[in-house]
């Protein structure tokens, strides 16, 4: 580990409010207003099923210059404050191993790769299953039903299969015109339409909504912190707005939730509302660096989004590489 200057910047954020405090009783009523349990079938696809051919279609036809941009974090193996479970990467065959003669030729390489993904440094898909409130999964399942040692029986990440759909950058440091929103941040509704404003774009039905908080610009000219103690995000006033406007994902540089949380006694209020009452699964620690300058050179903010999730059966989520065409 590396000492730090006396003159370089304490990555670690002053801890502010995001607003006046939400009451778990104001909270309950929020997420009443927002459940959508008994709307689909197959339930544990929740929001996704939104996303008909037509939108793919429509999707695809956005596409313009065909620049690529994939949004995935590089395989994080070493520990940090944002990283207290780090992954896994070693290797099981150098091509040195003894074989009989007649198959040495070609040797292999091989490695192993693992991780306890749902951290803040491994860019991964929440699950429907990933998240109970009060004992419940979305559609109203009851979680110690559904969820024991082997995986989830309900809402797994192998019930989603891809995404492909209409992607939306909300990049609140270019609306700002700042270079990132510092960690404690709250993005509420009126940011986010004052976003779509400033960058010409509209959130629709069966779009997906990636947020920018330039957090991944911070860690690499500040440093790490940890982002369990501050870290900017959606506060849940924004989320009856995007409930509205019908998307089928959430995503962002951080784990989409503004922390701390604003709500007593909850302390991922999004993910709550977003997973259990709206079905609508989440791309946590996402880079958004690279999209955030093809889209500004672009001169548009939305895109072709896919997502391709690894099939697991009864898993929680899984490690991803979404990746955006403009």
């Amino acid at each position: 580990m590396t000492s730090k200057s006396a003159d370089a910047p304490d990555p670690r954020p002053a801890v502010t409010g995001n607003g006046p405090a939400v009451s778990r009783r104001e909270f309950d009523a929020l997420f009443e207003a927002v459940r959508t349990w008994g709307r689909w079938t197959p339930a544990d696809r929740g929001a996704w099923n939104r996303v008909t051919a037509d939108h793919v279609r429509r999707a695809a036809a956005g596409v313009r210059s065909g620049v690529v941009v994939p949004l995935a974090l590089p395989w994080n193996t070493r520990p940090g404050p944002d990283n207290r479970r780090p992954a896994l990467h070693h290797m099981t065959d150098l091509g040195d191993a003894e074989h009989d003669a007649e198959s040495r030729e070609p040797s292999a390489h091989k490695d192993f790769i693992g991780a306890d993904y749902h951290g803040k440094a491994v860019t991964h898909l929440d699950a429907l299953c990933h998240i109970a409130y009060r004992g419940r999964l979305y559609d109203g399942r009851a979680a110690g039903d559904v969820v024991g040692a082997a995986g989830a029986r309900f809402g797994a990440v192998s019930a989603l299969g891809p995404l492909v759909t209409r992607g939306v950058l909300l990049d609140l440091p270019a609306v700002l015109g700042v270079r990132w929103l510092e960690p404690g941040r709250a993005v509420h509704a009126q940011d986010v339409t004052a976003a779509e404003r400033a960058l010409g774009v509209t959130i629709g039905a069966g779009d997906a909504v990636l947020l920018r908080s330039g957090q991944v610009r911070r860690r690499t000219e500040v440093g790490a912190w940890d982002p369990d103690t501050a870290s900017a995000g959606f506060h849940v006033d924004a989320v009856p707005l995007l409930a509205e406007r019908g998307v089928v994902l959430l995503g962002g540089d951080g784990d989409n939730d503004v922390r701390p949380s604003p709500v007593e006694g909850v302390h991922s209020p999004v993910h709550a509302l977003a997973l259990a009452a709206m079905g609508v699964p989440l791309l946590d620690n996402l880079d958004l660096e690279a999209l955030s300058v093809a889209a500004a050179e672009a001169g548009r903010y939305d895109f072709l989004l896919v997502v391709a999730p690894l099939k697991v059966p009864g898993g929680t989520g899984s490690p991803v590489n979404p990746v955006a065409v403009l």
